[in-house]
């Protein structure tokens, strides 16, 4: 039986989000394309502060950009978790000691 890692585990998937995401990118095109030469020229409706809007390419990077930094933060937060209950983790010396301490106390 193969055994794979975690990390290519992990890598494998992103690929196959990749590919699909790639799949379906050119499937809307395909579609925008063929649905341009078959309907109509409309006009633009004038909607007053349309200009004023962002455009979908802004909200789409600052959401992202915005998911960033939430991401970084929550990293930056389960790391911290991690330090600060590592002496409570089996085989650490620092709990050893403790223990050791606590026994001698008695």
């Amino acid at each position: 039986m193969t055994r794979y890692s975690t990390q290519d585990l992990q890598e494998e998937f992103l690929n196959v989000i990749r590919t699909s995401q790639e799949t379906v990118v050119e499937v809307v095109k395909t579609c925008v394309d063929a649905g341009k030469a078959v309907t109509p020229k409309v006009p633009s409706a004038r909607v007053p502060l349309a200009d004023r809007l962002p455009t979908p390419e802004v909200i789409v990077t600052s959401a992202y950009d915005f998911a960033e930094k939430l991401l970084s933060s929550q990293r930056h937060f389960a790391e911290e978790l991690v330090k600060a209950t590592a002496p409570l983790m089996p085989g650490n010396d620092t709990q050893q000691e403790q223990e050791q301490g606590d026994a001698a106390a008695e």
